[in-house]
């Protein structure tokens, strides 16, 4: 039996109010049958008896919840050869949960007669273990819940390829002075390079604009620089994906997060996207999977918040030695 064949199951925990609801929402959209906390101790049942892809959300809220037990269940339902289960955890940063947690005017499950803040850290011990072992760990602090479906459509909708690589690359442009994606794998600094923020008509603009970006790259250690992070990651990706890493964070940062963090990473993207298919690693990595986000520019409201595989065309050299420039960048909509 094929991959292709096999019946999706996707198991969904991770921080309460962390989007749990809503990705099981999302899973349900494109056609899941969604079931949320069922009693750890029906979940094989429920399979066994189900003919149709099937999501089951569980957390602190299930009954005799135990990370362990979990864990075991899912073990034993990807023994099965007629299954493709898969772990999604989601999360959010403390003061992301707070600020749900105060809007909604609810009590945390595991403090509901203490402090939202002591039930958020006894949450993250009880559920260590599941994001440690997670398929997909998604992050929701500044995913709208739009980029949030686009997600979930892309890996468990329709078109969503479970015969290739289930690598998930993430990548991340941020400002430093706002602090690092803590979910980052690799991180990458980006302020050494000319900064547009010092000329009065690139400033108000974004990395997403090609006069930015022929403003960055004509930083005479652009090139060399951008090289060797390409190379790295060329050389690591593919060995994430022998370990058995199914996501990974590449972070690059600048001090706004509005210019070089977003340029460079919107070339990586191109890079990653349009590497020729005789260069990518056979059988171990073609194909990664690519969403793109730009932390800063979705907290100010610029739009554009989560991007999959689509990045903006890499920008390669010409004959005579003067960079080529890509067509201008139109953010999209998530």
């Amino acid at each position: 039996m094929t991959s292709d064949q096999r019946l999706p199951v996707v198991l969904v925990t991770g921080l309460s109010g962390g989007g749990k609801a809503s990705i099981l929402r999302a899973l349900e959209d494109v056609g899941f049958e969604a079931v949320d906390n069922p009693p750890l101790t029906m979940l094989e049942e429920m399979v066994a008896r189900g003919d149709r892809k099937l999501a089951i959300g569980v957390d602190a809220r299930t009954r005799g919840f135990d990370a362990t037990l979990a864990l075991e269940a899912l073990d034993r339902l990807r023994r099965n050869p007629a299954l493709r289960p898969e772990l999604v955890f989601a999360w959010a940063s403390d003061s992301t949960l707070l600020r749900r947690y105060t809007e909604t005017r609810r009590r945390h499950p595991m403090a509901p007669q203490g402090r939202v803040i002591d039930g958020i850290e006894a949450e993250k011990v009880l559920t260590a273990a599941l994001r440690d072992r997670a398929d997909l760990v998604i992050d929701t602090s500044d995913l709208p819940l739009a980029g949030l479906r686009q997600l979930i459509e892309k890996h468990f909708g329709d078109d969503a390829d479970p015969g290739r690589s289930r690598l998930v690359v993430s990548l991340i442009s941020f400002a430093y002075r706002q602090g690092l994606p803590p979910e980052a794998d690799l991180v990458f600094d980006g302020r050494f390079l000319r900064n547009p923020h010092y000329d009065p008509d690139l400033r108000p603009r974004t990395g997403l604009d090609p006069a930015v970006g022929a403003y960055i790259e004509a930083d005479p250690d652009y090139t060399n620089y951008f090289a060797r992070i390409t190379d790295l990651v060329d050389l690591v990706l593919p060995r994430f994906v022998q370990e058995g890493k199914k996501y990974a964070t590449i972070a690059i940062g600048c001090t706004g997060g509005q210019h070089r963090s977003v340029y460079l990473i919107e070339q990586l993207a191109a890079h990653l996207s349009t590497r020729p298919a005789e260069e990518r690693p056979s059988g171990n990595g073609a194909g990664w999977r690519l969403t793109v986000t730009h932390r800063e520019l979705v907290r100010e409201g610029h739009g554009m918040t989560l991007r999959p595989n689509n990045p903006v065309p890499r920008r390669e050299p010409e004959r005579n030695g003067e960079a080529a420039r890509s067509s201008p960048v139109q953010a999209q909509e998530a």
